[in-house]
């Protein structure tokens, strides 16, 4: 049976949540049917900031958010949950509604699911694009066609690389996300960028998830080149991959189909204030859903 909960719910304790609660963030997730993924929370709780309610019935968490800030331009909102037993109880509305009172003036964007975009949109969130998953095991193409470009180098990435990366993210994302790209090198596997003319012209990651590598960021100045960068990555790995793709990269979902990556789900870009910022033709992966 269900606790019995505060009414008014305002009465419920919103705290921050700290790298002491990593296991517990990964025991909430393991409950709603995500990967526990203890990696990617310390990631978010180091680059954002975590708001946790706790769980009156138990040591655990009974709802979690976190956003990540890119100054006053944009905050991204990611990792609403609620645990299973607490669900349909107004909670994920109420934690909701304090992050956009705590974000003040500064605009929001979130990935919504099928099933929170209702919510969503009640709070005043608009719809302005989709993200494609595709899973599996990665089949290289043969190398002709479109990806034979010998004036690009895709090589992995060094320290020296960084400032250039940050340089090229940030106009491409449209706002600085230095916080989190140097960290970014310590969370994943593997990383790589591609080169033309002595120009970095691309970058993109694996990060580790379950079974799974998951894809993220892809930043590339175009099609072809996002391509090297994916099959350049796929090589490092025996996992099957995970990719979120922009929905307005065709080109790009149609070939990761053709090498063996399957349609998994979809989720909804959604803002709250402003309209969507960046450049969608030269980013075609998020660093993940919880961060944009």
């Amino acid at each position: 049976m269900p606790s019995s909960l505060p009414r008014p719910l305002s009465d419920l304790p919103i705290r921050r949540l700290t790298r002491d609660d990593l296991a517990a963030c990964a025991d909430l997730s393991e409950d709603r049917g995500w990967p526990r993924d203890e990696e990617r929370w310390a990631l978010l709780l180091a680059a954002g900031t975590g708001y946790g309610i706790d769980d009156p019935d138990s040591k655990g968490l009974m709802a979690t958010c976190v956003v990540v800030s890119y100054g006053t331009g944009m905050a991204a909102v990611g990792m609403l949950l609620v645990a299973g037993r607490h669900t349909r109880r107004g909670i994920g509305r109420y934690l909701m509604q304090r992050v956009i009172e705590a974000a003040g003036e500064t605009p929001l964007s979130l990935h919504a699911t099928s099933a929170g975009c209702p919510l969503y949109e009640e709070l005043g969130f608009l719809s302005v694009g989709r993200t494609l998953r595709l899973t599996g095991f990665f089949q290289a193409p043969a190398a002709s066609g479109p990806l034979s470009d010998s004036g690009t180098t895709v090589r992995p990435a060094s320290a020296h690389d960084l400032r250039a990366l940050v340089e090229l993210d940030s106009v491409v994302f449209g706002l600085d996300r230095t916080h989190l790209l140097t960290r970014l090198p310590t969370f994943a596997d593997h990383m790589r960028v591609a080169e033309r003319d002595g120009e970095l012209i691309g970058y993109a990651a694996l990060s580790p998830s379950a079974e799974h590598h998951a894809l993220g960021p892809l930043v590339a100045v175009d099609t072809a080149t996002a391509k090297l960068l994916l099959v350049s990555l796929a090589e490092a790995t025996d996992r099957p991959l995970r990719a979120d793709i922009d929905a307005r990269h065709e080109d790009v979902v149609d070939w990761l189909g053709a090498c063996g990556l399957r349609s998994h789900s979809e989720t909804t870009v959604m803002v709250l204030g402003a309209d969507r910022h960046g450049d969608w033709t030269r980013y075609f992966a998020p660093f993940s859903l919880a961060t944009g």
